[in-house]
């Protein structure tokens, strides 16, 4: 099965919410969307499953999402660019070579394709010329957001309805970036306010909203790369800049991120302990 995440999360938010959102305003349970999809897959070509195949874009290093997806069993994540302008690079070419190598080494009979991009009618029909069945797969509705000539060249054509996404896809409120104060524009913000208790607010919330599971992964993404997990990161930027009515410095973004990493360091203590105690008891 091959996923294409781009059309996925577009079309996904266009069928939930009328409009394509951001993709930080989208929740997916990843191990769910993968079970009802390889489900999909079987009951669609009524053979064993291979591996899910899972394309997406990638400023830098993965999103938590897509590492958690990259853990899931069956699962193989395939990731392109994504540029300045938040266009996906090199995704369509990903899928290409996979499904053509696959078709080519007779590891597949049958190819289940989540995805609308005409530029992928040619391996498709690759595919079909080496004896695989191409399924191609839409959101509903699919004659309005998938490629005619790609829907001509698969061998059957199949809609993802509004009930089976809701499942595991949802759209949440959005958090919106707050302007600068344009009387502090430009200002840097001096060590007094870093260190106040309302900046802090801003790490202390967004701990708050990580969940057991994810909170060692952040932590150790954080100490490997440096970095934190862009649909962690935004909110965080956003909750300060708000609390401080200022554009953040480079240097105060660490400093924030930093606390942040404390914040959710201290909550794992704290689990471990509750967990020693109730086995003590």
């Amino acid at each position: 099965m091959f996923v294409d995440a781009g059309y996925l999360f577009a079309q996904g938010s266009l069928l939930l919410s009328g409009r394509k959102v951001k993709r930080s305003e989208i929740d997916l349970d990843e191990g769910k969307a993968i079970l009802i999809l390889t489900n999909l897959a079987s009951e669609i070509a009524r053979v064993p499953l291979l591996r899910v195949y899972w394309y997406d874009g990638s400023s830098y290093s993965p999103t938590l999402q897509q590492q958690k997806i990259a853990d899931l069993p069956g699962v193989k994540l395939r990731l392109g660019l994504v540029n300045s302008s938040g266009e996906q690079k090199g995704v369509d070419s990903l899928i290409i070579t996979d499904m053509i190598e696959l078709a080519r080494n007779r590891a597949m009979s049958d190819a289940l394709l989540l995805s609308g991009d005409e530029d992928l009618r040619v391996c498709v029909e690759q595919a079909q010329e080496f004896g695989v069945r191409v399924h191609l797969l839409g959101i509903e509705p699919a004659r309005g957001n998938q490629s005619p000539y790609l829907l001509r060249e698969a061998d059957t054509t199949h809609e993802l309805k509004r009930d089976t996404l809701i499942s595991f896809m949802s759209v949440k409120p959005e958090v919106r970036e707050i302007p600068a104060n344009p009387d502090n524009e430009g200002n840097v913000v001096d060590s007094a306010q870093v260190d106040s208790a309302d900046y802090l607010e801003a790490a202390k919330e967004v701990a708050l909203s990580v969940s057991p599971e994810d909170a060692p992964v952040i932590v150790s993404e954080f100490h490997s790369t440096g970095c934190i997990p862009a649909d962690i990161d935004r909110p965080l930027l956003a909750i300060a800049g708000r609390i401080l009515g200022v554009n953040l410095e480079p240097w105060q973004k660490r400093a924030l991120r930093s606390r942040l990493i404390f914040h959710i360091e201290r909550a794992i203590e704290e689990e471990k302990s509750n967990q020693v105690q109730q086995v003590g008891n």
